[in-house]
């Protein structure tokens, strides 16, 4: 009888494990297939049906990338733009939403409602008015840093770590009021501590959004040396302006790796940002 029951769980565990995999396969095949491609010829790409391997692995389409346009720069303007506006938007909506949670003053409601109105126009209504303002600093990394921390990712920023400060019981801050602890002191001592999974949400949301982002660096940026890697991909074009699809697939999937490396390096803190509602115990 417990023979019986130990097939039947193992059975039930590979039926399960089956249908996940048949299930992933409609996720996985984009990116298998932007990966091999990126090995491919031209001619192998528009193939019907599309060969799931390149008949020969062309690694020259990675050099290509290098030598069409100055790519290694371009890889770094991104990577140090992404991380130098999570840092800042993680520091900024961390104090700020602290403040709207915890600090009682005039109007703090109605502050923190014009605050989400923001959320209510669109990039492509406020990016005019956003050029007018930075038109100075066009041509520059600056629009693409500061935008990010105080525009609509900033707010939702705000709104995500003011809603989980709100969670925190108000005895923590008695006890330190009581030790002799400043507002500061709070902040950094005891909320933020406890503030992190929500905080490593706030970085992977705005990292993956400034990484991502096309519109701003498209109307700010000239400069093929300051152009941050979705500008630079769509740069990857022939003579005539056609698109070099397998050169273009090459540079798409070396641009991938900064995500997933910095997704799995905190994917357990995302994880718990979205279980957690709060303290526990």
């Amino acid at each position: 009888m417990r023979l019986e029951r130990i097939r039947g769980r193992a059975l039930g565990h590979g039926l399960l494990l089956a249908f996940l995999v048949v299930l992933a396969v409609p996720f996985v095949f984009p990116f298998w297939w932007m990966f091999t491609s990126a090995f491919k010829t031209p001619l192998e790409i528009f193939e019907f049906p599309p060969p799931l391997l390149p008949r020969t692995w062309n690694w020259s389409n990675f050099e290509t990338v290098f030598r069409f346009q100055p790519f290694a720069q371009q890889y770094f303007n991104s990577v140090y733009i992404a991380l130098t506006a999570t840092a800042l938007n993680v520091v900024v909506s961390a104090v700020a939403g602290y403040g709207f949670a915890r600090i009682k003053f005039p109007g703090s409601n109605l502050l923190f409602i014009l605050l989400l109105s923001a959320l209510m126009m669109p990039p492509e209504v406020t990016i005019v008015p956003n050029y007018v303002f930075l038109k100075s600093l066009s041509n520059t990394h600056w629009p693409l840093i500061l935008l990010p921390v105080f525009g609509a990712n900033g707010v939702v920023s705000t709104f995500m770590m003011r809603q989980f400060f709100l969670a925190l019981p108000a005895e923590l801050e008695d006890a330190a009021r009581i030790d002799g602890l400043s507002r500061w002191g709070m902040l950094w001592r005891i909320a933020l501590p406890i503030a992190r999974p929500a905080l490593a949400a706030v970085a992977i949301f705005t990292f993956l959004g400034v990484w991502n982002a096309f519109l701003e660096p498209f109307i700010f940026l000239s400069d093929v040396r300051l152009f941050t890697l979705p500008l630079a991909l769509t740069n990857f074009r022939d003579e005539y302006g056609v698109p070099m699809w397998n050169v273009q697939l090459a540079a798409t999937t070396l641009s991938v790796i900064p995500v997933l490396i910095f997704y799995v390096a905190a994917q357990r803190q995302v994880i718990e940002s979205f279980t957690s509602s709060g303290v526990k115990g």
